[in-house]
């Protein structure tokens, strides 16, 4: 078998209207398709529209992920589609492409003989010129079964093919169908997610220096380019003791971009960077004093939250959190202090048991910290557990439970992990629903190991699970784009974080007992080792959602 080339053209069709992706679409689609023998199994490499192929060896299989993109404002209705996927024969060799001499002899003879037998003669009665095109035809079927032939068989596709594609091709028709229905998710998502992006992979990789031009340009690419994801970013650089210095905006709150980037819609919450957490100077705090004064002063300060530390472990570091936060709070009494945490410090005396000293943990905090965030992998698959932490918190004072996951939990509870199945994905976001956090917390979005050059291979990170740490790649690995590369489970958060409106929006109108109980009915996620492993029943919510919440 030789190689193959895919050819795929993407055709839209709404009321008569035939478009496709050269030309404008009413909406747009992105065909990708996962990169070969590059380490990265889940990277979505967008394919190029110019020249859109796919090459693959014998005995190779390839996915295709379309994804549409359908802008605000879009007229309800049915869109339907059209992929034509199409075998393209390669430029191979011609000494390798030609048949042997004694194959080339053999057809040459039997064609021969085919125009022998259809010659016409006199005298010859109907009969006997029935046996001789009886004979021809007999051979010519024997001549076009040869394998030299059969990428020139013809398809039940040819009808109606692009005009790319030539008669001697095969091409197979995938229809699409898009309903767009008459209501839209709001542009501020419910639940503030909010991801890491490693300022230090990001300099080291593209061989930037921090502060340049360049520098600003690169962060505020991958800011935009996340957000629409319905994630709200966040840049970080690691100090000692894991300690963390967290912000959103890489300029000063008195430039123009800051306003910009913290009045953008699509950010449920941004972080406002404690500078003393690298440089404990009086400059440092003056700066740091200034843009506390200048946010609190903002219809968006609302949105605003303070990341200083990274699982606090011992007393020490739960005493340097309470420090910053009198500091903090000399400036903004409102301030929000998030901290993660999977335990309670060490050195204490809490309680008898590790879990109650972590479910304590607030009452050593209180006021210092208004976001507790804590590890998914405490509560295991137990979600009664999940009351005795709430029942320590103080809304009444502004207190929030959000949840991460790190490097747990694991199989078969949902993360982020490769291997790991579509719906596992994207039951992360079910999980944080259906358990009632407020929010949702996620320490890296590009934290491979260091490379110094952008197009160097993507290694995870040694002692982590595969992919940890890590949702998307930059273009540069993969061709000449600079445009990041999201994965598959980047695109299942999107998922995930869509299914959270849906069941917000029924549970507005009926009440969240009912919210839960369609969780169960359609039986899309009962429990953190308990969900649907096919996407089947994720449709059947949306579409009892749309049915109920029409009107």
């Amino acid at each position: 078998m030789k190689g193959k080339v895919f050819k795929l053209l993407y055709a839209q069709r709404f009321h008569g209207l035939l478009q496709v992706l050269q030309g404008p679409c009413r909406f747009s689609a992105l065909i990708s398709a996962p990169p070969q023998e590059t380490g990265v199994p889940d990277a979505l490499v967008p394919i190029d529209p110019l020249s859109p192929q796919i090459s693959l060896h014998p005995g190779e299989t390839a996915a295709v992920w379309v994804s549409l993109n359908v802008p605000c404002g879009q007229p309800p209705g049915l869109y339907e589609g059209e992929i034509f996927i199409t075998a393209v024969k390669t430029e191979l060799d011609p000494k390798t492409e030609s048949l042997p001499k004694s194959e080339r002899y053999r057809l040459y003879r039997e064609l021969k003989g085919c125009l022998d037998v259809t010659e016409p003669r006199d005298y010859s009665s109907p009969e006997e010129m029935v046996q001789r095109l009886t004979t021809a035809s007999t051979t010519l079927k024997r001549m076009l079964d040869n394998p030299a032939l059969q990428d020139c068989q013809e398809n039940n596709g040819f009808g109606d093919m692009m005009d790319e594609d030539v008669m001697n091709n095969v091409s197979v028709r995938l229809k699409l169908s898009l309903t767009v229905w008459d209501f839209t998710l709001p542009v501020t998502p419910s639940l503030p997610a909010v991801f890491g992006i490693s300022e230090t992979v990001i300099e080291d990789r593209f061989c930037l220096e921090h502060g340049t031009e360049g520098w600003y340009d690169a962060l505020d690419h991958h800011f935009r380019w996340l957000l629409q994801y319905r994630i709200s970013p966040f840049f970080c650089r690691w100090g000692d003791s894991m300690r963390i210095l967290a912000y959103t905006c890489p300029w000063p709150a008195d430039h123009p971009k800051a306003n910009e980037y913290y009045s953008d819609p699509r950010l449920a919450a941004y972080a406002v960077p404690y500078a003393p957490i690298l440089s404990c100077t009086d400059a440092a705090k003056n700066s740091l004093r200034r843009e506390v004064e200048i946010l609190k002063s903002k219809p968006h300060w609302s949105k605003a939250y303070f990341y200083l530390w990274d699982e606090p472990l011992n007393v020490d570091q739960y005493d340097m959190i309470c420090s910053i936060s009198n500091e903090l709070r000399s400036y903004a009494p409102d301030v929000r202090i998030l901290t993660t945490y999977y335990c309670g410090p060490s050195g204490s005396e809490l309680a008898p048991s590790t879990f109650e000293a972590f479910v304590k943990v607030p009452n050593v905090l209180r006021p210092h910290t208004q976001i507790f965030c804590t590890s998914e992998w405490v509560l295991g698959t137990r979600e009664d557990l999940v009351k005795d932490i709430v029942a320590e918190l103080r809304p009444d004072l502004g207190e929030e439970w959000w949840t991460y996951v790190c490097m747990g939990p694991s199989d078969p509870q949902p993360n982020w992990h490769l291997g790991m199945r579509g719906t596992q994905h994207r039951a992360v976001m079910w999980r944080v629903w259906k358990e009632g956090g407020t929010g949702f917390l996620y320490w890296g979005t590009n934290c491979y190991e260091k490379a110094m050059i952008p197009s160097a291979e993507i290694c995870f990170r040694r002692g982590l699970p595969p992919g940890d740490g890590v949702l998307f790649y930059p273009g540069e690995v993969f061709s000449s784009s600079h445009e990041p590369v999201a994965s598959t489970r980047l695109e299942r958060i999107l998922s995930g974080m869509q299914d959270i409106e849906y069941l917000k929006l029924y549970s507005s109108r009926y009440g969240r007992e009912e919210g839960l109980a369609l969780l169960e009915k359609t039986g899309m996620y009962l429990g953190p080792d308990r969900y649907t492993l096919d996407h089947g029943p994720v449709d059947v919510m949306r579409g009892e959602v749309y049915r109920t919440c029409r009107s």
